[in-house]
């Protein structure tokens, strides 16, 4: 890996490349995209079977775009018992830390009358988006589905692209049925979120879409956002490692490379104080990366967004950290709790030598959906809260809202919006009891 001098300008430069791989520079593929929704959108089973037999090889129709039971048991059947335990005690942590996210409305009475209050309800139906062929993660399913069934959401439906056989990948139908989604569809593709946006014939409109996919599924989420809610445009994957010298060599090179073996945009970065460190850690990389199976994929990773950054300091190298804002976050230093204290933006922190960053893909608990991109400057992981509408309740007696309709109506006026104070006014006219 290169190893360069962490300065205003490389910074700068590093955030520029970093930036470029954003679903928002991909503007040639829009037209395409929007192409495909529209004509969801405007002749719904028949466009999105006709994308299903040209972009997947498979006839689909309205008898054959549900996945069964039968189909659901078969994909049980045709996985690894172990596997599937796995699978089941993963979901087990993932539920536990969301239900603790859980939040009850709460009202707020005064005497003199006032109620105040939020009152939060579960969206009624959640679509989510997963890939399928070589990109099927099932533990991506159980990200996505577990935080909605804790939320309460009545209806979860997901959608998931059939080989042309019309098979669906048997790890993502066992994480689905074990995360608990109503209906499965065999659709894929911009033309499956055009379908949970708008709703067809067969595939009912959602309210909240989640999930990731390739950059025409992120594409069409950007562009259905407003029909639906959704998560986030999903970037490529990202891991930044914050260390000094007392980080184990092997252990950060192993961790780099988790991540810049996910696709050629991949971005892994170690930004350290120490020289000897960076120095091993790419001879580590060197080495591991020739005996594993997707070098090819990794080492482009690392030719155009893997960096070893040399800080002077480790307040430069926590600056730093910060306007990156990485989706993973790995701390790898003498006091890790007391540099996660000055981190402000990161999709998930891990703390210490044995917390690394697949333990959170996998098995944790907390979500593996995150921010990408520098988003996470303002955006979180996936949680409950994605998946509940929060409605402000107000209640006012007579009493209450007398002593301050005055200054109601004197704020409406000086925005001259006479009817807003008008409509305040009429309850005090004489003989408005």
């Amino acid at each position: 890996m290169r190893i360069v001098k962490l300065t205003a300008d490389t910074k700068a430069n590093l955030l520029n490349d970093l930036l470029q791989r954003s679903p928002n520079n991909y503007s040639e593929y829009e037209s395409t995209v929007n192409q495909i929704l529209e004509d969801v959108r405007r002749n719904g089973d028949k466009a999105l079977f006709d994308y299903t037999l040209k972009f997947d090889k498979y006839a689909l129709n309205a008898d054959n775009i549900r996945v069964t039971r039968e189909e659901i048991q078969a994909a049980y059947s045709q996985l690894d018992a172990g596997l599937t335990e796995v699978i089941r005690r993963s979901a087990e942590n993932i539920r536990a830390f969301h239900q603790k996210q859980l939040r009850t409305s709460w009202f707020e009475p005064k005497e003199d009358g006032t109620i105040l209050g939020m009152k939060f309800t579960p969206v009624a139906r959640a679509g989510v988006y997963v890939p399928g062929g070589k990109a099927a993660y099932p533990s991506s399913v159980l990200m996505n589905v577990i935080p909605a069934k804790v939320a309460g959401v009545e209806e979860i439906i997901m959608t998931t692209p059939p080989n042309a056989e019309g098979k669906i990948n048997p790890g993502t139908l066992v994480a689905a049925d074990i995360a608990g989604v109503d209906i499965i569809y065999k659709a894929g593709g911009a033309q499956a979120v055009g379908a949970m946006a708008f709703g067809t014939q067969s595939i009912p409109k959602v309210d909240k879409l989640t999930g990731p996919g390739n950059i025409f599924v992120a594409l069409a989420k950007k562009a259905v956002y407003g029909y639906v809610g959704i998560d986030s445009i999903a970037g490529p994957s990202e891991i930044l490692v914050l260390a000094d010298e007392t980080a184990n060599p092997r252990y950060v090179a192993a961790d780099l490379l988790s991540q810049a073996e996910h696709d050629e945009l991949a971005s892994a970065i170690l930004i350290t104080t120490s020289r000897e460190l960076a120095q091993q850690v790419s001879q580590q990389v060197d080495t591991f990366t020739a005996s594993l199976p997707r070098k090819d994929i990794i080492q482009k990773s690392l030719d155009n967004y893997g960096y070893i950054l040399l800080a002077h300091s480790m307040e430069d190298a926590i600056e730093a950290a910060n306007e990156i804002a990485s989706e993973h976050l790995e701390i790898l230093t003498a006091n890790p709790y007391e540099v996660m204290t000055k981190i402000r933006n990161a999709g998930a922190i891990f703390l210490g030598e044995y917390s690394s960053e697949p333990l959170g893909d996998y098995f944790a608990g907390p979500n593996h959906i995150l921010p990408t991109n520098g988003t996470a400057k303002f955006f979180s992981p996936l949680n409950v809260d994605d998946f509940l509408k929060k409605t402000s309740i107000i209640s006012y007696s007579r009493q209450a809202l007398e002593k301050v309709h005055a200054d109601i109506e004197t704020f409406a006026e000086s925005e001259g919006l006479t009817a807003h104070a008008n409509s305040i006014r009429v309850r005090f006219e004489e003989g408005s009891l």
